[in-house]
Formats: structure tokens, sequence, C-alpha cells
């Protein structure tokens, strides 16, 4: 797809969604050159078959104030892009460790990424000079789930050793470890008090006290989708590939590698509602059939709130851009009953963006702005050529009478 021309090029506006923004969503410029292609194979190698993947955009943050958005891809490089002006600015390279999970800390000019090659080291990392400020070792296996505190220099990571590791930037050391029967993913509230973990295999999510993670989790859900049994008995497994708190705390999203995604009460643990539309990553290429057993594939960053928790965004297998309104859930109250299905929720709307897997998907913090990712990065801005009234009553019309 080509970039949009100069009118398109308009900067974010302060953040305020509704129906007829979101539907709205167009890609305001596309950066074809995000990624640096394959070498050609060296003289006497066995060359690429024609099938292989190209390489993608693996993970993508902004800055606390929206500002700034950082990009770790598979050719082993950082690219910080301005977001107001819709720029990038500059490329790092890491060839020494490779990156992946790129977070900004809550200084714009420094992030923390896992590795890909060489340890399994966590690095903090200055984007001003292209310095490492500190090496967090520790984990025996790949970090998979990383996360820095919204509130303080906490951060906390996950890894296919089966441990959660709590660290503080201005400590090379953890200052707290968890030992899980599986694979954990994490996640804070935006308190920074509470914070989950999900472990695949057991189907759970562990709620902690972030004061007494030592302690036994004081909350334990139950991830178990009973509309799975009429699809295939027994039942395909759910594989959770990240989890987000809502901005008020209420709701956990829970991204899997199928086919939906699942809202479910943080509080208590009920399943509310469960997200259909889409393609999953598990798989490499659309049309390939899903394996017997259920996997993470190229799935992890594809799915997030808007920043108001009134909206969800997903990637898909096709690239396309699902939004669903999640601002009437349903109310459950009393002992969690895993019978009961879960409301299914349909897109408010589909969105056509670049071509391949959008494997990552992002809502910038401040501004009516996305970000999604792949083979190519888009930035996204509602289009603001109609009228709003106007747009609102064709929605309508699209969903029909209540």
């Amino acid at each position: 797809m080509a970039p949009p021309g100069p009118s398109n090029q308009q900067s974010p506006t302060p953040l305020l969604l509704n129906n007829a923004v979101m539907v709205k969503l167009k890609p305001a410029r596309i950066f074809k050159g995000a990624i640096e292609p394959q070498p050609p194979p060296t003289p006497g190698s066995t060359p690429r078959p024609p099938s292989a993947v190209p390489r993608h955009i693996t993970g993508i943050s902004f800055d606390d104030r929206g500002d700034q958005l950082i990009t770790a891809a598979e050719d082993e490089t950082f690219r910080l892009y301005n977001c107001k002006t819709g720029k990038h600015v500059k490329t790092l390279h890491s060839k020494k460790y490779g990156v992946d999970l790129p977070r900004f800390t809550h200084k714009n000019t420094a992030i923390v990424h896992a590795s890909t090659k060489e340890d399994d080291t966590i690095r903090y990392h200055s984007l001003h000079d292209n310095k490492y400020l500190q090496y967090f070792r520790g984990h025996k296996g790949k970090v998979i789930s990383l996360e820095v505190s919204p509130v303080d220099d906490g951060f906390m990571s996950g890894s296919m050793d089966r441990t959660v590791r709590l660290w503080d930037l201005r400590a090379p050391t953890c200052r707290g470890l968890l030992t899980l029967p599986s694979f954990p993913i994490i996640a804070y509230d935006a308190t920074g008090v509470v914070f989950a973990v999900a472990v695949n295999h057991y189907s759970r999510i562990l709620m902690y006290d972030q004061a007494n993670f030592d302690k036994a989790p004081f909350l334990v859900i139950t991830l178990e989708d009973p509309t799975l049994s009429l699809i295939s008995y027994p039942p395909r497994p759910i594989y959770m590939t990240s989890l987000s708190f809502s901005s008020n705390g209420k709701y956990l999203l829970v991204g899997c590698s199928g086919d939906a995604h699942y809202v479910v009460d943080a509080f208590e643990g009920h399943l509310l509602a469960k997200l259909e539309g889409h393609t999953g990553l598990e798989r490499r290429k659309m049309g390939q059939p899903p394996s017997i057993e259920p996997s993470k594939g190229s799935s992890g960053e594809e799915v997030t709130w808007t920043p108001d928790s009134k909206y969800v965004v997903s990637g898909s297998l096709d690239g396309r851009i699902f939004v669903w309104d999640v601002q009437n859930l349903p109310t459950r109250t009393g002992d969690v009953d895993l019978k009961i299905s879960p409301t299914k929720i349909q897109p408010l709307v589909t969105l056509d963006g670049h071509p391949g897997p959008s494997r990552c998907v992002k809502f910038n913090p401040r501004f009516a702005m996305m970000c999604s990712a792949g083979a190519e990065l888009a930035f996204w801005l509602p289009d603001q050529s109609g009228d709003p009234e106007e747009i609102a009553r064709e929605l309508l019309k699209k969903k029909g009478p209540a």
C-alpha cells in the first residue's frame, strides 16, 4: 500500500474515542522500510524457499506521553519514531544480543528489552547515547513477557524457565522470584499494587498483591470456555499469550493465540466476554489448519485495550485490525460458575491495513492514534473528512435496531 498524500499527514488529536472515531481509523503513514529485508544468500549456500516468511517487527512500545514509539524487529534493530511528526527518528542495532519486548521506562530516553541470542539477560538501554545502562541477569530461559510498573522504577519478567522475577531499574539483582508450573505471562494493574500471572496448560490466572508477592495469590481465576466443547470434544485448550488490565482495574483482557480473546472480571474471576471474528496468530499462514495442540505462534502483542478501556483492538493473521466495543459488558456476582458461557461480541468494525499478519497493535496513551506492525509499520489516525453525525447514522444502519 502506498503512503497517503500530504493531506492525510495530520498530527494526532487529543484522545476522545467513540464509535464514530473508531470506525474511521485509517493508515495515515506506512513505513515500508521499517525492517531490513533478509540479506541475499551467500554464494554456495542453500537458497531460501519462495515460501519463506519475511522478517517482522515483533514488539512495539509508546512512551508515557505518547510522543514516541519504539519498535523491535527480527533484523535485530530498534527503531524510534516521533508520533507527532510521523517521522522515523533513528535506528539502533543490537546484532550481538538481538532484541524483543521493548518497553519504555518512565524516561522517554531509555527502554528495557529482552534478548534473543547469547543469553537471557534483560538489558536497560539508553536511546540517547546508544549505551547499556544495566544488565539484569538471572533467567535461564527465553524471556517471553516483560512489563514496566506504571508507577515506579520496578518491572517484571516472565521466562520459559518457569519463573517470574521482580526487578528495580536501580539494582542488577532481582528483588523477588516466583516459581510456576508452566510458562508465565504477566501484567500490572494501573495502580501497580496488583499483578497477574497467567499459567498455560493449567488455564489459571493468579492474582498477587505486589507487597506480598511471596505469599499465595489472593485470587485464582480458571479460564474455561464452555462454548469450545460445542466445536470439538474434548475442547481444544486455550493458549494465553498476553494479559492486560483495564484502566479502572475491573477487567482483565486475556489475549490468546487462537481465534478468540476473552475479558474476565478481575475482582471475582467471572468469564464475561468472548471476542470473535479475527484469525489467531498461532498459525503461520491463512488456510493452514490449526495443530492438535495449541501454540503461541507469533501472537503476544497483537491485542490491547484503548486507554479508556471502551474498546479492544486486535491484529489478525490476514493483516486486518478488529475493533470490539466493550462498553456494555455483562455483570456477574457471586460464586463463579464455569458452565456459564461468555457473551460473544462481534467486531464493531474491521479495518483494512497492511499486508501479512498484524503482529503488534497498540493504542497511543494520549492521542487518537493507533500503531500496527508486522512486515510493515503503520500509524493510524481518524479520517476527519466526514461529518461525525453522518458517520454515526451510517454505523447505526449497519448495526440495525437494538
